[in-house]
């Protein structure tokens, strides 16, 4: 996700299970009516809502909020910029992902190969 030196500036996350928008705020140095535009824009962001269509945020969309920060902030990507690095970050993880099961499918059918040649 983020680097440590991006996160100097920004306090640490507490543990919690929720956080409403105005900790979330405080957490990310963003305002509120900047998280709901943000959760238009990237599908990635969805906090859980509950009655009167209350925002709560769990842990792993304050983290996707200080990347998007970050991105926009300061490395200065657009938002049509920084929604396309998200999805190029996921589109690398799946690749390691079904690499990675492709090479143990592989060992897999080698070793069967090898009792059978025993």
């Amino acid at each position: 996700m983020l680097e440590p030196s991006n996160n100097n500036e920004l306090p640490a996350i507490p543990a919690k299970r929720y956080f409403t928008i105005g900790e979330v705020s405080e957490l990310c140095g963003v305002k509120p009516h900047v998280l709901r535009y943000w959760e238009q824009e990237f599908t990635e962001l969805s906090p859980v809502k509950r009655r009167g269509n209350r925002r709560y945020y769990q842990r792993h969309d304050v983290l996707m909020i200080r990347q998007i920060r970050s991105l926009l902030y300061e490395q200065g990507y657009t938002i049509g910029g920084a929604r396309a690095h998200l999805l190029r970050k996921d589109d690398k993880d799946d690749d390691a992902i079904r690499t990675k099961q492709l090479i143990e499918l592989m060992v897999a059918e080698l070793e069967d190969i090898l009792q059978l040649l025993k």
